[in-house]
């Protein structure tokens, strides 16, 4: 998706107008928006130009992006989510706009209703004090003159958006004023000191000075509390160095950060980050690495660690290689994955956006509508203008375009602090309503290496020559059993001897001599036909595989010597997530190829709900498919194997240390590799949703309510009528308080 920076607008309607014009253009496929962050991301084979073209055609200003994060293997570049210009412009505009208002207020409200007193020149020179209204509402108009530059234009581009609405009422109180202003002279010229004293009372210079600084009032809050909304994305960004400490020569040197290449070695000291992902080769340390996993304790690394860009080296010098540099490293791909789905938009954000289309449009029409009626029914002009005039300011059609995107990147925010991370806004949108959830077995349930679980010796041997004689066969083989008992016995300062004469029998076991023993060793099957095997020890075999673990068999000179039991252990916090997610309503399937027997006894220990096994890698995508008929599936891998079924799911969720290709097939990661982070992400893009529909009500509400009571239509019955000022104040905490309410999101507690 290319990203282009959007320039010009100021509410949603602005951001449905730019994706309807781009959505013409020929060869784009997809076109998203966001006002949050003011960019938009284009897919399709259109060129950049003509996609910028449509943009300004359209009334706004367009540009693509530079490369964002650490795309270009530097400092972040990504201006807008760094470095938040707008909120000390709009200090500034609020800061002169509320100086310039304050004397206003004094001469038009303090001396007309509560009789404060004026300079003596002013006394009951009625002219004099509407020049000075009009000279300081002037200079108010002036300083937020964005809004009528921008209202006006969409307006003769046939797009009216929310500083339309502004523009419209200013201009009105206005105008009007400033008529009120020149008939005064006449009734001065005159001499009719009624009809001069009844234009003071027309002057709406005030209500247009206090309808521009509060909606100013409003527009600073929300784009402080906008900037609040990518404090996590900034967090991530902050972490990333600007240089790195080369190994060159007798020396180091220390060179920009895109200089690095993969395969330079690079040192780094305690207290300083780590530049790239590498791996270690000389030192030890504790590194953190809570801005990727969210785990406050450090993690030691040694010689073949892996280490990662950002994370924090606390103790111990490191020399390190690197494997991962710019745009790859796993802190570049994390701030591009949180970018990228703040750039996307969530499925439910396309009826707000509907509306937003048609909304102000809808609004100037019941302003006129408004002031008609008022006229006819006997209102006199002024009256009727303050009708018309409160409802164009008090209708928000900003709250309405804000309340799906601050929280989704207030969402995403909390998640990439926690490890999780939701490539787009379609899945943390998504991931909520999750109704089953399908987990591969190894890697993910399991620990997926398996360990020596059991040590049974027979008659005349001990734990020790058992595990010596099984290590001196299991040396010469590569499967992964054998590896598990050669680990056991280094684990027990047991060294194994020296077989001669080996052979691997394929599927059945391993043959060898050692010191002029026989030894063997393998399954039961093929044991039991060539070893006289005790009663009871076949019995305890038995046991073993009914509890998930594979029991090998191993013999001496035809005597069995003994049972070693070999299992993938199952990670210690997979059944506390399984019963998390089965609390949460969530229907939990364990996948595996694994015989049924060993799969059945995995899943009982784990807690699932249903196991599948000997299910083949293309056969995962079919169990998948034909899960969705129960409701939304979430597929759970790492392997490569897991890539198709991951695809099917409604939403892939990816164990972060599994394989590229699955981590690629994926809608969510991971980062902990921890299956309780699972639940999490179903808890957080539950409370996500839950946010945006309490947004989307109250934006709602309060244009259902706050139109009509601004129009006067409550005035007849019950005496209620709204002030435009308090009109203006009410629009512009609207859409603070939707940006508020997004906030609370970090509060969300993700783990019980």
């Amino acid at each position: 998706m290319t990203q282009y920076a959007v320039t010009g607008m100021s509410c949603a309607a602005c951001s449905a107008r730019v994706e309807r014009a781009v959505r013409k253009v020929e060869g784009v496929k997809e076109c998203s928006v966001s006002l949050l962050t003011n960019s938009m991301g284009v897919e399709g084979t259109a060129s950049a130009q003509d996609i910028i073209n449509a943009v300004e055609k359209a009334g706004y200003g367009a540009s693509l992006k530079e490369k964002s994060a650490v795309r270009k293997a530097e400092a972040p570049a990504d201006e807008e989510l760094l470095n938040d210009k707008e909120t000390p412009l709009m200090i500034k505009r609020l800061t002169a706009s509320v100086c310039l208002l304050l004397p206003l207020m004094y001469f038009s409200m303090g001396h007309m209703m509560w009789g404060w007193p004026l300079p003596e020149w002013f006394e009951g020179n009625h002219v004099a004090m509407g020049l000075f209204e009009l000279v300081l509402t002037g200079l108010i108009m002036v300083i937020n003159q964005k809004f009528f530059i921008n209202g006006f234009k969409s307006l003769i581009h046939g797009a009216p958006n929310m500083d339309a609405l502004v523009a419209l009422g200013a201009t009105a109180s206005f105008l009007w004023s400033l008529y009120a202003l020149f008939a005064m002279t006449d009734a001065v010229l005159k001499g009719d000191s009624a009809a001069v004293e009844s234009y003071m009372e027309n002057f709406y210079f005030e209500s247009a000075a206090t309808i521009l600084t509060l909606i100013t009032v409003g527009k600073t809050l929300e784009a402080r509390s906008k900037g609040r909304t990518t404090d996590a994305l900034k967090g991530l960004m902050k972490l990333a160095p600007k240089t790195a400490e080369i190994v060159s020569g007798d020396g180091t040197v220390t060179v920009p950060l895109e200089q690095v290449k993969i395969g330079d070695i690079f040192v780094v000291r305690p207290g300083e980050n780590i530049p790239v992902d590498g791996v270690v080769i000389e030192g030890s340390s504790a590194v953190d690495e809570s801005a990727l996993t969210g785990e406050s304790i450090p993690v030691d690394k040694t010689a073949g660690s892996q280490v990662f860009s950002a994370t924090g080296n606390r103790s111990g010098f490191i020399r390190c290689r690197a494997t991962r540099v710019g745009e790859d490293t796993t802190i570049s791909q994390i701030i591009q994955m949180v970018s990228d789905a703040a750039s996307t938009k969530a499925p439910i954000a396309k009826t707000a956006d509907k509306i937003s289309g048609i909304f102000v449009p809808a609004v100037i029409g019941i302003a006129l509508v408004t002031f008609a009626v008022w006229m006819l029914v006997g209102a006199d002009a002024g009256t009727a203008l303050t009708r018309a005039v409160a409802v164009l300011v008090i209708s928000c059609p900003c709250a309405l375009g804000l309340a799906t995107p601050v929280a989704i990147m207030v969402g995403n925010g909390v998640g990439a602090k926690n490890g999780i991370l939701f490539k787009t806004a379609v899945s943390l949108e998504e991931t909520g309503k999750t109704a089953v959830v399908a987990l591969d077995k190894t890697g993910t349930i399991t620990a997926g290496s398996p360990v020596v679980t059991d040590i049974i010796p027979a008659e005349g041997f001990d734990e020790n020559s058992l595990i010596g004689l099984a290590a001196s066969l299991e040396v010469k083989s590569e499967h992964p059993l054998a590896k598990a008992v050669v680990k056991k016995a280094e684990e027990m300062g047991i060294s194994s001897g020296e077989v001669t004469d080996f052979n691997a029998l394929p599927g059945n076991g391993l043959t060898g001599n050692l010191n002029g023993a026989v030894l063997r060793g393998g399954s039961l099957k093929y044991m039991s036909e060539t070893t006289e095997v005790p009663e009871d020890m076949l019995d305890k075999a038995e046991e073993l595989s009914e509890q998930g673990k594979t029991p090998l068999l191993f013999a001496r000179d035809l005597k069995a010597a003994g049972i070693i039991a070999v299992a993938d252990t199952i990670k210690d916090d997979s059944p506390q997530a399984i019963k998390e997610l089965k609390s949460m309503g969530v229907h939990v399937v364990m996948l595996t190829g694994d015989n049924e027997r060993t799969a059945n006894a995995i899943g009982k220990l784990a807690g699932v709900d249903e196991v599948t096994a000997g299910v083949l890698p293309d056969g995962k995508e079919s169990v998948i498919r034909s899960l969705k008929e129960k409701g939304r599936v979430a597929m759970v891998g790492d392997g490569i194997n897991d890539a198709p079924a991951l695809k099917r799911a409604d939403t892939g969720i990816a164990i972060g240390a599994g394989a590229d290709v699955a981590i690629d097939s994926a809608d969510v990661v991971l980062m902990k590799s921890r299956l309780l982070d699972v639940p999490a992400a179903i808890r957080l893009s539950r409370a996500t949703l839950k946010n945006i529909h309490q947004n989307l009500f109250w934006a709602f509400f309060y244009n259902v309510i706050g139109i009509p009571l601004a129009a006067g239509v409550f005035t007849p019955v019950l005496g209620w009528q709204l002030n435009p000022m308090f009109a203006a104040a009410a629009m512009s905490l609207s859409s603070f308080c939707v940006v508020t309410n997004a906030l609370r999101l970090n509060l969300v507690k993700l783990r019980p």
